[in-house]
């Protein structure tokens, strides 16, 4: 078997890391590293894992000293550039439970261009997939009922393959060396997985979820659900509603970041595998424009030209919240246009409805085939060039 590196950053999750780690440690073959990362933990993280890097030589300890928080975006990179020493690596949730033979599909599976993901059992916090299993094992490790699902996991094997991808997933390093990892634009969290998910299909990696590998996964532990998942007086479990502010700020960032770089929501089938509509180079020119018509506006194009005159306003407000040059994407009403595709229209008259065409937009133009003007509703749309750029998305900035 070839041996994996796992690669666990952590903040503040303790008694999920500590269930973790042991049960790679009961199930899975001894040779295989586990390199984690203590994001300036506040509840004893750092002293356990330089407890367990001094008893486990296969264990590899990163400390972020703070006082700012990393989040695993920037920590998954770390660990896989600077501490993982095997060829392969595995992103894997500190909220996850190794059953027997994760380690043994991934081998199955595993060569260079081909990413490998592991089935996750999970209780009914979220609603079901066809790409997971729903059981109930217990929603904290003091509840959990390790020897039933031990007993039962085997029962959901099915054998088969399919193209879906999400956490646990393994890839050679090296492949993910080559296209940059995880990009910083999403950091401290939320959204750089289906940004590099969407890399790997675009890079021409093959992704396959193996259906007899599988871990047992608590969900979201963390920022979003800082306080751990919870019972009704039923017995049913509840986490909707819950999402810790911070969690909610950070993913309404990320989302306005992924919409920036993609022109579109994440998207995927069923089963996980991602759908990735086409990218232009498209301008808005928008008349009457607020700056809260603005500030909705501006993700889903390449640049804005609009006549508010809070156009400096807003690039210096929302400058803070992302890596893309402001200064470029939002312009005034009356400057030089240059998109591949123009979009006028007037902000006054911008409703849900229209809206909905806006977020389709990658999908009408592909739709229409060919250069030339058309209207649709409120909508002026100019197609000077129809080239489309996801292929420059591919490597990190």
């Amino acid at each position: 078997m070839k041996p994996i590196s796992f690669i666990q950053p952590s903040r503040n999750n303790l008694k999920y890391l500590k269930w973790s780690y042991n049960s790679i440690r009961k199930n899975l073959d001894p040779m295989h590293e586990i390199c984690m990362a203590d994001d300036f933990s506040t509840d004893g993280t750092w002293e356990w894992m330089q407890k367990i890097s001094k008893e486990d030589r296969n264990v590899k300890i990163h400390r972020n000293e703070g006082p700012e928080r990393l989040g695993h975006t920037i920590l998954y990179d770390t660990l896989v550039n600077d501490y993982a020493t095997n060829d392969i690596v595995m992103i894997y949730h500190a909220d996850m439970y190794a059953l027997p033979g994760l380690d043994e599909m991934v081998d199955k599976y595993i060569k260079p261009g081909v990413v490998v993901s592991g089935t996750r059992i999970e209780p009914p916090l979220h609603p079901d997939g066809p790409e997971k299993i729903l059981m109930d094992y217990g929603i904290e490790p003091e509840e959990f009922d390790e020897q039933k699902l031990l007993n039962e996991y085997v029962s959901f094997k099915k054998g088969t393959t399919t193209e879906g991808i999400f956490a646990p997933w393994a890839i050679y390093k090296s492949d993910f060396q080559s296209i940059g990892g995880h990009d910083p634009l999403y950091a401290p969290q939320s959204k750089e997985d289906s940004d590099i998910f969407n890399r790997f299909v675009l890079a021409g990696y093959k992704l396959i979820q193996t259906w007899d590998g599988f871990v047992y996964h608590m969900t979201c532990r963390g920022s979003r659900f800082a306080g751990g998942a919870k019972r009704n007086p039923t017995g049913e479990v509840f986490m909707k509603n819950r999402e810790t502010d911070e969690w909610l700020q950070q993913n309404n960032r990320s989302t306005r970041n992924f919409i920036r770089k993609w022109g579109h929501f994440v998207k995927h089938d069923a089963l996980m595998k991602p759908i990735i509509p086409p990218k232009y180079d498209i301008g808005f020119v928008v008349k009457n424009c607020t700056y809260e018509t603005l500030y909705e506006l501006e993700p889903w194009c390449s640049t804005i030209y609009s006549d508010t005159t809070l156009n400096i306003t807003y690039r210096n407000e929302e400058q803070q919240n992302t890596l893309f040059d402001l200064e470029k994407r939002v312009q005034n009403y009356n400057n030089e246009k240059n998109n591949d595709i123009l979009v006028e229209f007037d902000g006054r008259k911008l409703t849900p409805h229209q809206f909905n065409y806006i977020a389709q937009l990658p999908e009408i133009i592909t739709d229409s085939g060919e250069e030339g003007e058309m209207e649709l509703e409120i909508f002026k749309i100019t197609i000077n060039k129809l080239k489309t750029y996801e292929e420059e998305l591919i490597k990190c900035w």
